[in-house]
């Protein structure tokens, strides 16, 4: 049953998204500016982009950008998360 007074997910969210696309192309431009596009987390987060080419995008960016590993380290080695995993080689 369809509610009384649907709004499309277009409605509600447009100008949310509008505004995050336009935050992400601002970032884009700041990184390519500061030639910091060998970064392993600018790299992580161009993989991330590609994802949503798939059919369950939140799902699909949230694993790309997330730690694969399941073994836990014996100490950390920054004092905070840095949003991608890093390269292996690191």
């Amino acid at each position: 049953m369809k509610p009384a007074n649907p709004q499309s997910p277009v409605d509600l969210y447009f100008m949310d998204a509008r505004s995050k696309l336009i935050d992400i192309a601002a970032f884009m431009d700041r990184v390519e500016r500061d030639q910091a596009t060998d970064d392993f987390r600018y790299q992580a987060f161009l993989k991330a982009l590609k994802e949503l080419e798939n059919s369950d995008r939140a799902t699909a960016v949230l694993r790309s950008l997330s730690d694969p590993t399941s073994e836990l380290i014996p100490a950390a080695t920054t004092k905070a998360a840095c949003g991608a995993p890093p390269p292996a080689d690191s």
